[in-house]
């Protein structure tokens, strides 16, 4: 990719400018996303089936646990993008499973995201277990401007008590342009791919929203989306495409489609077979389509599976697969069941 670019990029930070052969000068930022895996707090919230994460619940899930996991997230997030951009890492963060707006505030309060000043959007959702979607984000780099919290619509009637994540729809200022965030939990493999493939529509139709009242938007849709690249939820019903040459308007570039397909490795694991359930989509506006190598606006450079050794079960029954919390009914002090995943952006600096 850095042979395409005809440019020699170094793994600056995001707000260095990067010395180019042509001398030229280029900024990168990192774009990711975490499905944290069961960010609970140790306190009941009303109306919600938080019981297993209690002090009483079926994990035991007290003081002592829930720091841990907060220490662990915030390793994880503060690691994020900084294979590309040491010490400083992603800009944007998505994230799933996060209960509440106080386990937020105890994640950024943590000390590798402290130091960088981390924020989040957060809103308040329906899910019954009261898991919800999050964007962090390092306002040095990203200023917010505005986020909604667009509803997950059942579309059969017989569903119409059906509760469950909406789409985290934000936006803001990253590089001196307006991107757009769409967050999403997609539901669960417990249900039929039906259901994903709604949500998948309801998806394709507020990015199109976003078109339309701004023509040449920016904007990732990103996720667990409970599906690989290759499910229809994705493939059509979101309308994406795993060939920068075959986006068109009204689609979505899908760069993890070839990492399964092609090179076999996923972000999840299940009967020893890998799933690559989380996702980061974006539009054609992100995409040097032409091959021109005009970066002087934000444009795709690449992107990662981001994986460690400490993410990773090292022996045992389990070994090879994600070092999860729990497991078996154990805990393990572990991070996820799910590997993040990120994208860079370039942008050259006048």
């Amino acid at each position: 990719m850095m042979k395409k670019l005809n440019y020699v990029l170094l793994a600056l930070l995001c707000s260095v400018a990067l010395s180019a052969s042509a001398q030229k000068k280029f900024a990168v930022y990192g774009v990711g996303f975490y499905n944290l895996e069961n960010l609970f707090d140790t306190c009941h919230d009303e109306g919600k089936n938080d019981f297993q994460y209690l002090p009483t619940g079926q994990y035991r899930w007290n003081g002592l646990k829930y720091n841990h996991k907060l220490k662990n997230m915030s390793r994880v997030l503060a690691e994020l993008g900084t294979d590309q951009l040491p010490n400083i890492g992603c800009s944007v963060i998505g994230v799933s499973e996060v209960e509440n707006s106080k386990a937020l505030d105890d994640l950024v309060a943590q000390e590798p995201l402290r130091a960088r000043n981390f924020k989040y959007v957060h809103i308040e959702g329906p899910d019954r277990r009261g898991v919800d979607c999050a964007m962090l984000y390092n306002p040095k780099f990203f200023t917010l401007s505005h986020a909604k919290l667009v509803p997950y619509v059942p579309e059969l009637e017989a569903d119409s008590a059906y509760k469950t994540r909406g789409f985290l729809t934000v936006t803001g200022t990253l590089a001196g342009e307006e991107i757009n965030v769409i967050v999403c939990h997609w539901p669960s493999r417990f249900t039929t791919s039906f259901y994903r493939e709604s949500a998948g529509r309801q998806v394709r139709a507020v990015v199109d929203s976003l078109e339309r009242e701004k023509p040449g938007a920016k904007v990732f849709v990103m996720g667990d989306m409970n599906d690989d690249p290759i499910d229809p939820s994705m493939t059509t019903a979101l309308n994406c495409r795993p060939e920068i040459k075959q986006v068109k308007a009204g689609m979505m570039y899908n760069p993890w489609y070839n990492v399964l397909v092609k090179e076999k490795r996923g972000t999840l694991q299940y009967d020893g077979k890998w799933n690559l359930f989380d996702q980061i989509v974006m539009s054609p506006t992100l995409l040097d389509q032409k091959g021109t190598k005009d970066y002087s606006t934000l444009k795709y450079f690449k992107h990662q599976v981001f994986r460690r050794d400490y993410l990773m079960q090292t022996e045992g029954k389990y070994k090879g697969n994600t070092k999860r919390t729990h497991a078996g009914g154990v805990w393990l002090d572990g991070y996820s069941d799910h590997l993040p995943v990120v994208v860079y952006l370039v942008k050259e600096v006048k």
